[in-house]
């Protein structure tokens, strides 16, 4: 039971470490001394002073009170003038205040303290401190602005957001997050660095029980359990008109206002990336990215934000980590793992239970993964890049999509695993089967297939870029899926003809040959796609299975082209022949989504085992790692786009393959021809809004249409995707 303790008013603003966990031979403030130390350079420490009789007097004119003025230190450089109606309790150090104003766009204040209640604070030079009620145990950077704000505290057990626990506290305190499963079974710590490589590896890999109190032991260490740290307010930034904040650290320059409740975070922010929290947002337990921007309502709680990303009108997130360069409003975001570059903008769409692997995109009225229409609320649904659930779509746990799924509007009553990217979902005339489209961004879509990769690109604005991300749609990891979809579209053709055969071999063989045929049809069942009894119908899938092998081939000859006239690569590297015969063994074609940077499956395992080995013994070792992985990517990426050539040319012998100079030639034409019909695809999309009849019915005329929509001619993407093709036929005509 909480209850109102009553101690004595000589100890007020002291005691703010205890024993047992005071060291021998420290004060109270031996953290705080260490924390202002990584804030200020040594001379600033030594530059204090006690107050003079004259001073004191000043002030307590000027209606402050403090029990112990001889506990206030102050700089040389100090106006008592500047310091009105405040009380003052514990040791209170104020830097220069010298007069002036500070101000942020048209909001100026003076400099100096006034209406405060300041409890054993550190503040910086200049400060303009007003109506702060209740301020206790925080270091204050230079030039902050902190204005009528109800209660600002911190705990001597504060630990920031982070998911660890301090001296003397029982593990049932440690702060989990539960992504993907609402019954939970997948919970990971947050910390000060997590990115969603960290937390996808931590929220996969739950068999591996080495990994996982590897992980929880690496978090613990990352945050000294010493109770006695101070909240810290950095240099420049503004707080006005917020209610409660609480342990909670905030970087430098950022801008918070109005927010009505801020607990147990860090809030990320610099000068080069400021990050802005808005009016009636309630945080808990969480991480706050660098240039993140939370506004009007927002709830969060038990959740990290990347870099770059955006909170808005009402969006409530709990239980969720979110990557970089996302956005999310007025929805509901519950117990979900969510990739860089994902956007979902609609109050009545909701998102439970998922990891869905970035570069996404939830329409109004989406229902993704409601453990209401499941038995339990242990259900699960996973999505590759590019997942698009459209307008008032509604799937049940478990699902599992390919990258680039595009759901069209409809319930879909039954668990779905949809292994084929690009491909669309949808559900037939009476809603009694559901029919898939593989490819179909490929062959209808091209603009938006096209214009995403570039998209995701022109609005990373991130500054601090510790989670690496891969934004092409062609990529290892999508063309791993392909290379899988060929073959599922091959047996299901096969099957056609021989339905009790068992030989796969044969099976995909005979497939091939029917793939010939446009006008084949498939049907495939046995609770394959869809768990029902009904069979799922595979819409065009001749022209399907071709676009896939047009995808590879020009996945693999780009990312030779590329790589081959990047700067980086060595000179003896350059050359296909040379390249190829310099790595003759096959090579594997499984990768790791590793939170947007893809890592070969065999280094991803190699990582664990030394994570597991004690040979990265902490998150930033980790994040040194995936650094490392980075720079070997382009290699690696080149190395999968010659195995996936010498698959094409020949699937049976692709790991043996030797692809001789005109097979390169050869597969070097075929990839232009590709590009100029990427190119034609993207115009003759693009086109269809300035030529529909319907799209000009509002218009009083072709002119006015013009000015509000301008010509296929200006539009940026349309012209981009010239600029792409010319610099694509450049390099062919090296290769």
């Amino acid at each position: 039971m909480n209850t109102v303790l009553t101690e004595s008013a000589g100890r007020y603003g002291y005691d703010f470490i205890t024993t047992p966990y005071l060291p021998p031979g420290e004060d109270e403030y031996y953290l705080r001394n260490r924390q202002l130390e990584a804030l200020y350079p040594p001379t600033r420490q030594e530059g204090y002073r006690h107050l003079t009789a004259d001073e004191i007097q000043v002030l307590e004119t000027n209606r402050n009170s403090c029990a112990a003025w001889e506990d206030v230190w102050v700089r040389e450089l100090f106006n008592p003038q500047l310091i009105q109606d405040c009380l003052f309790a514990g040791l209170v150090r104020i830097g220069s205040l010298g007069g002036g104003i500070l101000r942020y766009h048209d909001y100026t204040l003076p400099v100096g303290i006034t209406r405060s209640r300041v409890i054993s604070c550190d503040i910086g030079d200049n400060p303009a401190l007003h109506d702060c009620h209740y301020l206790s145990h925080y270091i204050i950077g230079d030039g902050v602005i902190l204005s009528s704000i109800d209660e600002m505290d911190t705990t001597n057990h504060s630990k920031f957001g982070a998911g660890v626990i301090k001296e003397g506290e029982d593990e049932s305190l440690r702060v989990w997050i539960e992504p993907l499963n609402e019954a939970g079974g997948r919970g990971i710590l947050p910390f000060y660095d997590l990115i969603c490589a960290d937390a996808y590896l931590w929220t996969v890999y739950r068999e591996d029980r080495e990994l996982m109190a590897a992980f929880k032991d690496l978090t613990q260490r990352s945050v000294d359990a010493r109770r006695g740290y101070y909240g810290v307010i950095g240099h420049g930034t503004v707080i006005k008109h917020c209610l409660t904040i609480k342990d909670v650290q905030v970087g430098d320059a950022a801008y918070i206002k109005g927010a009505s409740k801020l607990k147990n975070l860090t809030i990320k922010s610099d000068i080069k990336d400021p990050t802005q929290i808005g009016e009636g947002v309630e945080l808990v337990n969480g991480i706050v990215g660098y240039g993140c921007r939370v506004f009007y309502g927002c709830k969060a709680v038990r959740f990290v934000l990347g870099n770059n990303c955006n909170l808005k009108y009402g969006a409530r997130v709990i239980h969720s980590i979110l990557g970089d360069n996302s956005t999310v409003s007025c929805c509901e975001v519950l117990n979900n793992l969510v990739f860089p570059a994902h956007e979902q903008h609609h109050n009545n769409s909701f998102l439970i239970a998922t990891m869905i692997m970035g570069q996404s995109n939830m329409a109004a009225g989406a229902t993704v993964g409601s453990n209401h229409n499941s038995r339990g609320n242990d259900g699960e649904i996973i999505a590759g890049r590019g997942f698009w659930p459209g307008l008032s779509s509604t799937l049940k746990h478990n699902c599992r999509f390919a990258s680039y799924t595009l759901i069209a509007k409809g319930n879909y009553p039954a668990e779905l695993h949809i292994p084929l990217p690009f491909s669309l979902v949808t559900n037939n005339a009476d809603n009694t089967r559901r029919e898939v489209m593989p490819a179909y961004w490929w062959v209808y879509n091209m603009y938006a297939l096209e214009r995403n990769s570039w998209k995701f690109r022109n609005r990373d604005k991130r500054i601090f870029r510790k989670q690496h991300i891969e934004m092409a749609y062609l990529a290892p990891d999508t063309v791993a899926e392909i290379i899988h979809a060929l073959s599922l579209l091959e047996e299901w053709a096969g099957r056609v003809q021989f339905p009790s055969c068992a030989d796969a071999k044969e099976l995909r063989r005979v497939g091939r040959v029917m793939l010939e045929d446009e006008s084949l049809s498939l049907m495939v069942g046995n609770r394959t796609l869809e768990r029902s009894l009904h069979k799922v119908r595979i819409i065009k899938p001749a022209q399907g299975y071709r676009a896939y092998r047009e995808m590879l081939c020009y996945y693999g000859v780009k990312t030779l082209l590329e790589f081959f006239a990047a700067p980086e690569t060595p000179h003896a590297m350059r050359d296909f022949n040379r390249f190829q015969e310099a790595y003759p063994e096959p090579i594997a074609l499984d990768w790791v989504n590793l939170g947007g940077q893809l890592v070969p499956e065999a280094k991803a395992d190699a990582l664990r085992g030394a994570i597991c080995g004690g040979k990265l013994a902490s998150w930033e070792a980790i994040h040194t790692e995936y650094e490392g992985l980075w720079q070997e990517y382009p290699l690696d990426k080149a190395l999968n786009a010659l195995q996936v050539l010498r698959f094409l040319e020949d699937p049976h012998q692709a790991s043996a393959l030797v692809i001789n100079t005109g097979q390169w030639k050869r597969l070097i034409g075929h990839s232009i021809s590709i590009r100029r019909s990427i190119e034609a695809q993207v115009y003759k999309t693009k086109l269809k809004d300035y030529t529909d009849p319907f799209r000009g019915i509002t218009y009083r005329n072709k002119d006015e249409q013009a000015a509000v929509l301008g010509n296929i001619a200006e539009n940026p993407f349309v012209i981009t995707a010239q600029e792409e093709s010319a610099r694509f036929f450049a390099l062919a005509e090296q290769g």
